[in-house]
């Protein structure tokens, strides 16, 4: 019988935390890992480039609440991991990245491809470590995952020497402990109730922290019987049912929109699972007038706009059902932000009709929402186009859209969808993206046809980098350097063993999308997109007033 390497411990405490994936590329540094992945239950993803490994570990961890595992090799392969590895410690995913590295014996020289790891990744991770003790791996594996899914989850690194990996190793996995709800003070649920019991017009803030906790039910229903509209982060669509009735949808636009009008009159803000990295609470508190009541599963972070009366600090369902116990809110008008909902919705549904083309971005998504059902999930890459999912891709359950919004990462949308089919096979998984932030990952396309997870691209094509052409004329009236030619798509998504099809008529859009999720392949739909309506709506948010 073959000797146990450090290597082999390692994949057994994989195992141990029930890791099924790991995505990653093969190195001459973490073979003996490979090697041992060989012989283990977990499947390795053989993915096109590191990025787009991270990003698979980053969807699935923020899609399960478990931590995503990721590797490479040293040096370059360790590099192309970190945008990936950072965005899911900004966007509060739980992520274990592992990379090979030179052997001990070599650290102290100058030698090829050596890069101090533990001291680069340690500004991207929640904490890390390298493996210099065989019989520590167990410890070192079991930290790494206990930090990565505890609150707030985010990216841990594990760095393994080659040497390291080949010595013999004695040692068994750890047993994982699991962890005991925490539970919310007497005095501050009461305090809570009292501060929402005389508000005239109160409105509740919802971020990310709530969906990861799973108290969308407890937040609908706390919400319905005290009668407070609702409005919510990027990250925390679906938290509450896009069609509920006091459902205000996405606040976080950084330019006014008809929800901001709710902050402009509000009263009291009930932050439920907000965290001040999705959305500055600069833009709608800058004044640090608007008192606040945070209810997370953390204490509040330090801000100068984020100042709240109380904290609630434990469990979100369990606080939201203590605090409606002790409320009352009998005899209060209706909050002025209910009323806003009637013209966000009519907003929303000016352009439901439009057959101009190109497709307007309001007009693609609204078709979009449509054709998907309530728990279908949609990745939206970062540009542009992103701005429009926030403010009209509307969630009806939690995790249906994925915006990365902490980190805000260009890339991630086709391999976060692979991640999201691999998850929820029997889901419609679609992939909206511009043309910058498809070129940047496209690659992954065939790691999808080869793992057979079979999904839908939108390509936003306007054939630059359109966000920041947005950005450029509402600051200097004029743009430049944003500009860039494309391949073509359909051609491209052929040549690689993909459906490709191009909308050339706005009423082309959706039967193209029914019949793109009927392919047993991934499927990617160039779309041209009509962006003078960015520069319009910074106009008409800029005329934007708010009636009593």
């Amino acid at each position: 019988m073959t000797e146990q390497n450090t290597a082999d411990l390692l994949i057994k405490c994989l195992e141990n935390e029930q890791v099924e994936y790991v995505f990653g590329l093969p190195g001459e540094e973490n073979l003996h890992v490979l090697q041992a992945l060989k012989k283990s239950s977990i499947q390795f993803i053989t993915t096109r480039h590191e990025q787009g490994a991270a990003f698979m570990a980053d969807v699935y961890g923020r899609l399960t609440g478990k931590a995503g595992v990721c590797l490479s090799t040293l040096g370059p392969g360790a590099t192309n991991l970190m945008t990936g590895v950072a965005d899911a410690n900004l966007d509060r995913a739980p992520l274990v990245a592992i990379t090979g590295q030179v052997g001990t014996d070599r650290m102290h020289i100058e030698s090829h491809q050596y890069l101090d790891l533990v001291s680069m990744f340690a500004p991207v991770t929640k904490w890390n470590a390298q493996i210099v003790r065989p019989t520590n791996t167990p410890e070192i594996v079991r930290k790494a995952f206990k930090l990565a899914q505890s609150e707030k989850p985010g990216a841990v690194h594990i760095d393994l020497p080659e040497n390291i990996a080949a010595m013999p190793a004695s040692g068994n996995p750890l047993r994982r402990d699991e962890q005991e709800k925490v539970f919310s003070s007497f005095k501050s649920t009461a305090k809570a109730a009292e501060l929402i019991s005389k508000a005239e017009n109160p409105m509740i803030l919802v971020g990310n922290g709530a969906i990861r906790d799973h108290a969308s039910e407890a937040l609908t229903e706390f919400a319905t019987r005290l009668n407070i509209p609702v409005a919510n982060t990027f990250m925390g669509k679906g938290a509450i049912p896009y069609t509920h009735p006091l459902a205000l949808w996405t606040l976080g636009l950084q330019q006014r929109d008809l929800v901001s009008c709710g902050f402009d009159h509000t009263d009291l803000v009930i932050c439920v699972g907000y965290d001040l990295v999705e959305y500055s609470p600069k833009h709608w508190n800058p004044d640090s007038k608007i008192p606040i009541i945070h209810v997370g599963m953390m204490p509040a972070e330090i801000d100068s706009s984020y100042i709240p009366l109380v904290e609630v600090v434990g469990n979100i369902s369990d606080s939201l059902k203590e605090i409606l116990y002790r409320s009352d809110r009998a005899g209060k008008p209706e909050p002025y932000a209910v009323h806003l909902r009637s013209g966000i919705k009519a907003d929303y549904e000016t352009h439901a009709k439009d057959s101009d083309f190109p497709i307007k971005p309001q007009k693609l998504i609204y078709d979009l929402r449509q054709v998907m059902g309530p728990e279908d999930i949609v990745i939206s890459d970062v540009g542009a186009h992103k701005m429009w999912m926030a403010r009209h891709y509307h969630g009806d359950r939690p995790n249906t859209c994925i915006i990365s919004n902490g980190f805000a990462a260009m890339g991630i949308a086709i391999p976060g969808a692979i991640a999201a089919k691999l998850v929820a096979p029997d889901r419609k998984v679609v992939a909206v993206t511009g043309d910058g932030g498809f070129m940047m990952n496209c690659q992954e396309l065939e790691t999808a046809l080869r793992v057979g997870t079979p999904f839908v691209t939108i390509i936003f094509n306007d054939g630059g980098y359109g966000l920041i052409e947005w950005k450029q004329n509402n600051q200097f009236h004029e743009s430049s350097f944003i500009k860039f030619g494309n391949p073509d798509f359909v051609k491209f998504a052929e040549s690689m063993g993909l459906k490709g099809y191009r909308v050339e008529a706005t009423t082309d859009f959706v039967p193209i999308l029914k019949q793109a999720m009927l392919d047993d392949c991934p499927a990617v739909i160039d779309c041209p997109v009509d962006y003078r309506e960015n520069l319009l709506f910074s106009q008409r948010s800029g005329d934007l007033t708010c009636a009593l």
